[in-house]
């Protein structure tokens, strides 16, 4: 690569998001969708239904680093600064937007119409389903990835505004699917078990590894990023990516736990109630009853003859 195109792939990542217009327009849309969840959720307590303020609270940093990720100061070299957009937008706003379970409140919202059908209709289709397949979410989001920092694609997007924002729209709605079909919060039309979710999780885990190792040794092809900074964003891209893929495997095990307890909960509930009867000697059932009644009057009949 020229040194002109080194700056302006510089240029492209430097002290921003890097995102132009694509990128303003994102942040606006973050930010009005956060101001709409709050309107909805304060609505839903005015009526005397509660929603839990710490959803709000997650949903809330979720739009507030999309929209600081596009249009927001970076820090470090353009390549560090680009994996700190790709952690930003691809895997922490992701995440902390689908523990806001923005569906879940959509669907208490809207008043029963053709709009909540509509919804759900979407929500519980086939395609819906298909897509929050989660091994087809992550190769959709890990695969995009490596496809980005693997082939020259990076370096084209320096230079071509709409293969950038086509690459940025990507990675965002990728994102956001993986991370819903892995966390499984709200609800839809097939949830998949934990077995699906957590192998998926472990593989695109390896995964994002690998490739962050792999541009530790070597940087994008056509780019003309420093040595240091290829280094930094590597080391940013694999230690970043274990922190949310620790806070996602959380929240898998917390549903696992909490899923167990409740299986516990109904067995114990279950059994202590079978054995009470049976040892205050009550009747197990209609049949057990009638014979009983059966025998006390056969008793007295015999009691009268003699």
């Amino acid at each position: 690569m020229s040194p002109a195109d080194a700056d302006t792939s510089a240029y492209a990542y430097a002290g921003h998001g890097g995102a132009g217009l694509f990128g303003a327009v994102v942040a606006v849309a973050a930010l009005t969708v956060v101001l709409a969840y709050l309107a909805a959720a304060t609505r839903l307590r005015r009526r005397g239904d509660a929603w839990p303020r710490h959803r709000d609270a997650s949903f809330t940093a979720g739009g507030a680093a999309l929209a600081h990720a596009f249009v927001g100061t970076l820090p470090g070299g353009p390549f560090t600064a680009h994996v700190g957009q790709h952690l930003a937008v691809a895997m922490a706003a992701p995440l902390l937007l689908v523990l806001g379970r923005p569906l879940t409140l959509v669907w208490r919202v809207v008043p029963p119409g053709p709009a909540r059908r509509g919804l759900l209709t979407v929500a519980r289709s086939r395609p819906a389903a298909w897509l929050l397949f989660p091994p087809l979410a992550a190769l959709l989001d890990i695969g995009g990835l490596w496809l980005l920092h693997r082939t020259p694609l990076l370096a084209a997007t320096h230079h071509r505004p709409l293969l950038g924002a086509a690459v940025h729209a990507h990675v965002l709605a990728a994102g956001l699917l993986f991370t819903f079909a892995v966390c499984r919060l709200d609800p839809v039309r097939h949830r998949w078990g934990l077995a699906w979710r957590g192998g998926t999780l472990l593989a695109a885990g390896w995964a994002h590894a690998v490739l962050a190792k792999s541009l530790y040794a070597a940087p994008p092809p056509g780019t003309g990023f420093t040595a240091d900074d290829v280094h930094t964003a590597a080391r940013l891209m694999y230690y970043g990516g274990d922190l949310v893929e620790v806070a996602l495997a959380t929240v898998l095990a917390a549903q696992w736990y909490a899923a167990a307890g409740r299986a516990l909960r109904r067995r114990g509930s279950r059994a202590p109630g079978a054995a009470g009867q049976h040892a205050a000697g009550a009747p197990a059932g209609p049949r057990q009853t009638n014979r009983g009644l059966a025998h006390a009057r056969g008793g007295r009949t015999v009691s009268r003859r003699a």
